[in-house]
């Protein structure tokens, strides 16, 4: 078992070459490969809801504190996620990416029209994010993979549970024991075809985008915003949340990263959080040995609201349309930009296109024009793979200092 999870790293990484190889050389192979990518990302999807449900309700059944460790948890979500958006802010100040009126140009009548189909109908301000915190029906829910919701029910039911005497709870705990145990036997079979999922899905994505040239050509139109993105998340990435590893955890970072490998890189792969849920629980709970019952807590539910690189994303990418459309910022407009793309990353797990709804949220709270989001469009599903790289790495810092500081519970 160790010699296979020693292989299963480096066939991660030559899946993510050949994957990049065949999109840019082979176009039409790679989108052909779609199908198998698909279909590794329903498997590790068809796991996330048993996961959740299943490994927040034990985890809240057992902890016996868990007001400490809950309270710890969201304070380390609202900390991290702010300094992640004042870092992007501070980034693309810098940087001014969208100085060029002449970007503006570069946005085709296509991409006005994708952009106003993007955003048709996709506002939603604070009322409907607490809405989407709670459902009518729990079974529907699971269903349209609402997660949101489906973690509150879960939070309540386990405290439910912890607050029941342990003779009415016990035969409970068992079978939730049982289940949280079968649902990561499967998660460890799914985990061994993650080199040819990888593989698949980057070389449909790669392909899709029209090969290697287009790639390159797509990227040199806006590639100082796509630096400032990336610059932030390194930042934050690389050495904001190592400091905090190191000095609230007492983690070594590199064997911490060591130990989260192949979560990150199927993070990068997938660009989806939930997705690659499974992975994240394995290496920080078998691997990085951080105590499972906070780790059953913090990183389901890490995966659904905590969103640094998002976050950052958004103010990184809001200030670059204001500087293309030379629309000052003045100190009012920073603050909102900050409260708006913090508050807004965090609730906005329960909305279809996540992403996008936020972005229209911090957009229209500063007045900005809706369809700068055209700009975006076409580099974005490359900068989603960074941000949500960012989001995964994060979640896995946050168990190992919430686990430290709790003494493990």
């Amino acid at each position: 078992m160790n010699n296979g999870r020693s292989l299963l790293l480096p066939a991660i990484i030559a899946g993510v070459a050949v994957g990049a190889v065949t999109g840019t050389f082979f176009p039409d192979t790679g989108v052909k490969a779609e199908f198998i990518g698909g279909l590794f990302l329903d498997l590790l999807k068809m796991m996330v809801i048993p996961l959740v449900m299943v490994s927040i309700t034990l985890g809240v059944m057992k902890m016996r504190d868990f007001k400490s460790v809950g309270l710890k948890t969201v304070l380390y979500y609202a900390v991290t996620t702010a300094v992640s958006v004042t870092i992007g802010i501070f980034v693309v100040s810098l940087i001014q990416p969208g100085g060029s009126p002449e970007i503006l140009g570069t946005m085709t009548d296509e991409m006005r029209s994708a952009a106003a189909m993007k955003v048709e109908g996709k506002n939603a301000g604070a009322e409907e994010i607490l809405k989407s915190m709670v459902t009518p029906n729990v079974f529907m829910s699971a269903t349209e993979f609402q997660i949101l919701p489906l973690i509150v029910f879960s939070l309540l039911f386990g405290l439910a549970l912890s607050r029941l005497g342990v003779k009415e709870a016990e035969p409970l705990e068992r079978v939730l024991t049982a289940l949280d145990g079968a649902i990561m036997k499967i998660v460890h079979w799914v985990i061994a075809l993650t080199p040819v999922g990888v593989a698949c899905i980057i070389a449909a994505r790669v392909g899709k985008a029209g090969g290697g040239d287009a790639l390159f050509s797509m990227a040199a139109g806006i590639a100082k915003y796509m630096l400032a993105v990336i610059a932030g998340l390194g930042i934050h990435g690389l050495i904001v949340l190592p400091i905090v590893l190191f000095l609230f955890a007492r983690r070594n970072p590199v064997a911490y990263v060591r130990h989260m490998s192949k979560a990150l890189l199927t993070a990068f792969s997938t660009a989806s959080s939930s997705a690659t849920l499974p992975l994240t629980m394995s290496g920080a709970i078998e691997e990085a040995k951080v105590s499972p019952r906070v780790g059953n807590f913090v990183l389901p539910l890490g995966a659904t609201v905590n969103m640094d690189g998002t976050a950052l994303y958004e103010a990184v990418a809001v200030i670059f349309i204001a500087q293309v459309y030379a629309v000052p910022l003045d100190s009012t407009a920073l603050v909102i930009i900050f409260l708006t793309a913090t508050l807004a990353a965090i609730g906005a797990a329960g909305i279809p296109e996540a992403g996008l709804v936020t972005m229209v949220i911090v957009l229209s709270s500063v007045g900005l024009p809706l369809e700068g989001i055209g700009l975006l469009l076409s580099v974005d599903w490359l900068l989603d793979r960074f941000r949500t790289t960012v989001n995964v790495w994060g979640d896995s810092v946050g168990a190992a200092v919430v686990d430290r500081t709790s003494g493990g519970v």
